[in-house]
């Protein structure tokens, strides 16, 4: 299962031509994408009418969906601690990613670079077309 960056759903949108949009239709196609909230909130942020927020829950509703529990607060803390101790600070979103993505053995398709600094952070790297 692949967590999706919210950098990648902006693509999705916004770019109808672009990898990104391929590459997670695809990754759809074959139901093999998690929602976790931190990236429905960012996604939601950026909502300019009605009818794109009820597109968005349409889709987004149906996805299969990762709660924070109290042990993904600690691995997101823990994570923070390791990284900031490397000389390294990740913004609060992508921790909460990062931790949900670990505690679920999951994969993260993002385009933020910062996601390669995460120790044992598996990435969800698309085949060359």
């Amino acid at each position: 299962m692949v967590v999706v960056d919210t950098s990648i759903w902006i693509s999705f949108f916004n770019r109808p031509t672009s990898v990104e949009k391929h590459t997670l239709d695809d990754l759809l196609d074959r139901d093999a994408v998690v929602l976790v909230g931190v990236v429905l909130t960012e996604l939601l942020q950026g909502v300019r009418s009605k009818t794109e927020r009820e597109t968005l829950h349409d889709l987004l509703s149906a996805l299969p969906y990762l709660e924070m529990t109290f042990e993904t607060w600690l691995s997101a803390g823990d994570l923070s601690s390791v990284l900031l101790r490397k000389g390294r600070t990740l913004g609060f979103p992508d921790l909460l990613i990062a931790a949900l993505a670990q505690q679920h053995a999951c994969s993260v398709y993002s385009l933020d670079q910062d996601f390669r600094h995460i120790p044992g952070l598996s990435l969800y790297v698309p085949n060359p077309a």
